[in-house]
């Protein structure tokens, strides 16, 4: 018969190795694990960004603004409070539907929390009337 502390030493055991598995698969629940593009990704026609504007690229998980005539600025998409995807860009903000965080689509700067940390830049350029992100972009 197992004794109730060896039985309590392998519960916990096993529920360790459960938590440690969905942190590894659920990825950083603080958003810190924002992510950016590993290699350079085609976004689209430069000219879907707005001059004083900016548009939201969900499936690659950024936001590009054009703050001023052929200046192009990308951020992640992923709030870095707790790692939602935000789901809208209007009038030069950024809005997370997670906790109400915005994000100044110019800077990626916090405009309101609880996000306390500005979203992560990216590197874009246009070429050939194309936006690209990502490395050597």
């Amino acid at each position: 018969m197992t004794s109730p502390a060896r039985r309590t030493v392998l519960r916990g055991a096993a529920l360790a190795g459960v938590a440690g598995f969905c942190a590894a698969a659920c990825g950083s629940a603080d958003g810190r694990g924002a992510a950016l593009p590993t290699a350079p990704v085609e976004l689209g026609a430069a000219s879907e960004v707005p001059v004083g504007g900016a548009r939201l690229y969900r499936d690659h998980k950024l936001v590009v603004s054009q703050p001023s005539e052929g200046q192009y600025k990308a951020f992640s998409a992923v709030c870095t409070h707790a790692g939602c995807v935000v789901d809208k860009v209007e009038k030069g903000r950024i809005s997370c539907p997670c906790h109400g965080s915005a994000f100044d689509a110019a800077t990626g700067k916090v405009l309101a929390g609880p996000a306390g940390a500005p979203l992560p830049e990216c590197p874009v350029k246009a070429e050939g009337g194309r936006l690209v992100a990502g490395p050597a972009a």
